[in-house]
């Protein structure tokens, strides 16, 4: 299912629920060495999902071990992103010179707790999602705004080295182009073309009972169509069609 909303550049791989035949690599297991079972058990199906997707890279198998923030350690050359949520795991994973930036996640199709949305959300965004919520009901829009707002973390701190907040970054969602936007409303480190890199775009699905997301941000000077699409090449608008 992750492969819907990837680029060609990049490799997915899901699965639902864990794996049977997936396991640890020892220094891998030493990271989840106090974890209760569940957790071991996504951990090494989230690690074989990876492995998987880089080998089709063709990249030679190593542990998978965490760094900073429980963020995965890739191998030199790679960028990748592992994500798992209640019966649902999947890694993606691309050259580094193909694609500079990349994240997923995935979440249930549920609404968030009470209050979490409140907590998370800019003002433009909690009326966006009032908006969304009338134009197309039968999504939960402020789960959708929650993973999306994970997907952009999730990039930013592999490229970076800094943590971003929840009012760190502004989520635009284009409901009839399954896509997304994120204004970074911080300093940005990063550059492209010699401006700042903080704007970044990605592609949000609804299916099976989950959400699922992904941003990618090709690597500067990639081959032309190397990453596809993820969003037309201008800036676009918010876009909330209302009832």
């Amino acid at each position: 299912m992750i492969e819907r909303i990837l680029p060609r550049s990049v490799v997915g791989v899901d699965v639902f629920g864990d794996h049977p035949h997936a396991s640890l690599h020892p220094l891998e297991a030493l990271v989840v060495r106090h974890a209760v079972g569940s957790r071991r058990r996504e951990f090494a199906t989230g690690r074989w999902c990876a492995r998987q997707a880089l080998a089709r890279l063709r990249v030679p198998e190593a542990p998978l071990l965490s760094g900073p923030h429980h963020a995965p350690l890739w191998p030199e050359g790679v960028v990748g992103s592992i994500t798992h949520c209640a019966g649902y795991r999947a890694a993606a994973v691309a050259r580094s010179t193909d694609v500079c930036m990349l994240s997923v996640d995935a979440e249930p199709h549920a609404p968030l707790p009470p209050g979490v949305l409140e907590s998370i959300a800019l003002s433009e965004e909690l009326a966006m999602a009032r908006e969304l919520g009338i134009a197309s009901p039968g999504i939960h829009w402020d789960r959708l705004l929650f993973s999306l707002k994970e997907t952009v973390y999730k990039a930013w701190y592999p490229a970076t080295r800094r943590r971003l907040e929840f009012e760190d970054a502004r989520i635009t969602i284009d409901l009839s182009a399954g896509s997304f936007w994120a204004q970074v409303l911080v300093p940005s480190p990063l550059r492209r073309s010699g401006r700042p890199l903080d704007r970044l775009s990605g592609r949000w699905l609804v299916s099976g009972g989950l959400l699922v997301s992904a941003l990618v941000v090709p690597a500067e000077g990639a081959a032309a169509g190397a990453s596809g699409p993820v969003l037309p090449a201008a800036p676009r608008p918010a876009r909330v069609p209302l009832t």
